[in-house]
């Protein structure tokens, strides 16, 4: 009989050497370390940031002005001259881990800043007194074609829109931070959706002021109230020609004055949605000669989108009429709002480059917010149009380009100009005998930025 042969035994699987793991992911955590014993890699990372600051014709401590909370004109702030800060509360410090799993890597943040409540009203500034602020701590599993998050992280509805030095949230834009679950996979080559049920947080606006699940009223609880998680969703293309993003929120916002010091009682809910559009132009697809510079632009239409847009409509993504004369239930009106902002990005060399940026915002409040005490928190909280400019030189002694793709390098110094304006629903009529029914504020800041 013939011969029986035995097939050859396959080849044993290939064994990935700890080396290996090591180097998979010093490639997508780059600067990492291994902890000795473990297949965890860990990295440290963040930055000292320095900010210099004067305000012209007013006084304005906080570092990160809101353009929807600027003193108006007429006030106490802005009978006093200039005001100049020197602050290193900004600074940031982070911690990331890798991990492979069966189910892919599996990373983890933690990241503050110094950007805390002041423990004290008295030499705070001066006495190294700022307080950490938890930023991010999150959990994410799986790779580049899906993964889950949980945990506290940049909201999915979040875009930084521009380069500035301010810390100041750009009107228009959003650096919200909660917690939430989401989820994030590639739909096509290019094209990333995510999907996240993030923390609810009802903030509206009343004749007694601006209110949120954490405030009181009059030492008692707050009217605000939320029941349901928010659902934020996004779609992002990237491509040769840059990126461009759709949004979009829906949440629900309540208000629950029993058992609080507001009247009358009862209960109310409304609805909150919007869509945003946002894209990042890389100009030299149009012209080569453009460089690395970028155009961005961003709009948005919605009800109760409130602190999505957290310099624009913290505290109004609805007002109630409760307090008001003549009023005997509870009612909750979202408000419409709207905007659009556009910036630029010139690199006038590979060290040193500037940013240009406007942006307008809309808000149309409803018409029993005319009868808002004048000069009230309420009234002075009700603004109807507010507007935001910027334009910096920053120069990156350590850039570098690589076939026109710009590295910062750990250095950056600069100069931006900074612009305010916001106008109350009612003009003057809103505000005290004394004030202006707008405010302006502008600012010089010199900031220096050191990256590790």
């Amino acid at each position: 009989p013939p011969a029986v042969i035995a097939a050859p035994a396959p080849p044993p699987p290939p064994r990935v050497t700890r080396e290996e793991v090591d180097e998979a992911l010093r490639g997508s955590m780059p600067n990492s370390w291994r902890i000795p014993g473990t297949d965890t890699s860990v990295r440290l990372y963040g930055f000292v940031k320095a900010n210099l600051f004067t305000d012209f014709d007013m006084v304005n401590r906080s570092d990160a002005p809101s353009v929807q909370g600027i003193p108006l004109t007429g006030s106490a702030a802005t009978l006093q001259s200039g005001d100049t800060q020197f602050s290193a509360r900004r600074s940031r410090i982070g911690f990331d881990t890798s991990t492979p799993t069966a189910w892919g890597p599996m990373t983890t943040k933690l990241e503050f800043d110094f950007a805390g409540d002041l423990p004290s009203a008295s030499g705070a500034a001066t006495s190294s007194g700022y307080m950490p602020r938890l930023r991010q701590a999150y959990v994410q599993v799986g790779g580049d074609i899906f993964s889950v998050l949980v945990g506290q992280a940049n909201s999915v509805w979040n875009d930084g829109f521009v380069e500035t030095l301010t810390d100041s949230t750009f009107v228009n834009a959003s650096a919200v931070r909660q917690a939430q679950i989401r989820v994030t996979g590639r739909l096509a080559p290019g094209l990333t959706g995510q999907l996240a049920l993030e923390a609810s947080y009802t903030d509206y606006t009343s004749n007694a002021g601006v209110f949120y699940p954490d405030s009181t009223l009059d030492g008692g609880a707050s009217p605000s109230t939320t029941t349901f998680p928010d659902l934020v969703g996004r779609l992002t293309y990237r491509g040769d020609f840059g990126d461009v993003s759709l949004r979009g929120l829906l949440r629900q916002l309540r208000i629950d004055t029993n058992g609080t010091a507001a009247t009358p009682n009862g209960t109310a809910d409304t609805i909150g949605w919007g869509f945003a559009a946002s894209t990042n132009l890389n100009m030299r697809g149009l012209w080569r000669g453009f460089g690395a510079d970028q155009l961005s632009l961003t709009a948005y239409y919605g009800e109760g989108i409130g602190r999505y847009f957290d310099a624009t409509t913290s505290g109004q993504s609805a007002y109630s009429d409760i307090g008001l004369p003549g009023v005997s239930s509870v009612s909750l009106t979202p408000v419409t709002t709207y905007g659009a902002s556009i910036g630029y990005r010139h690199y006038w060399a590979p060290t040193l480059r500037s940013n240009a940026a406007y942006g307008y915002a809309w808000v149309e409040n409803p018409g029993f917010v005319s009868q808002f005490s004048a000069g009230g928190s309420g009234a002075t909280a009700a603004n109807r149009e507010m507007q935001m400019g910027v334009v910096n030189l920053i120069w990156s002694p350590f850039a570098t380009d690589r076939d026109g793709r710009i590295g910062h390098g750990w250095l950056d110094v600069g100069l931006e100009y900074i612009y305010y304006r916001r106008d109350l629903q009612g003009g003057a009529s809103a505000s005290s005998p004394s004030q202006g029914g707008y405010g302006i504020e502008q600012r010089i800041q010199a900031s220096a930025i050191a990256r590790f």
